[in-house]
């Protein structure tokens, strides 16, 4: 799944959720979450209306779920119970799907996650640079990730790092 074949089937203004995994996915784990992630957008609702809803992995690291808010607005308890799945596969998994504090980006033709005091330091080192495309997990609608989640870090918030 490719981040433009999601575009497809959702409005640009779709509120999505990244979560990014210290590690790539296994092939089955790969196979295993989108199958746990299918079957709860199918029941997922907010105050009993059933949510436009959808559920990727991108580049067998990042957990993408979407929900167009156009017929229903996800409520505080409908995204506890996503988290709930984000914690279930963690557990399932031995995955850290949840920590902030980690940066994934681009580097010799690998994707590598590091927390972000590393990131900064191998900034500072030269290992990095302005031009390392970062992902931006801080997006919020499905536009933003078709156009600002990879940047060169000079374009996204962890210029403030260099």
């Amino acid at each position: 799944m490719t981040k433009e074949s999601i575009h497809q089937n959702f409005h640009p203004a779709s509120k999505i959720w990244v979560y990014q995994s210290s590690r790539e996915f296994t092939g089955t784990e790969t196979e295993a979450i989108i199958l746990l992630g299918d079957a709860f957008v199918e029941q997922w609702a907010a105050h009993g209306s059933k949510l436009k809803a959808g559920f990727n992995i991108l580049y067998n690291r990042f957990v993408i779920l979407i929900a167009d808010e156009s017929q229903a607005m996800a409520s505080g308890c409908s995204i506890d119970s996503s988290v709930g799945l984000i914690r279930k596969i963690e557990g399932m998994f031995n995955l850290n799907l949840l920590d902030r504090m980690q940066v994934a980006y681009k580097f010799g033709g690998n994707i590598l996650t590091t927390h972000l005091s590393d990131f900064e330091s191998k900034l500072k080192e030269g290992i990095l640079n302005a031009d390392t495309i970062v992902f931006n997990i801080l997006i919020q609608t499905l536009g933003e990730l078709v156009n600002n989640w990879e940047l060169p870090v000079k374009e996204s918030w962890h210029q403030r790092l260099l």
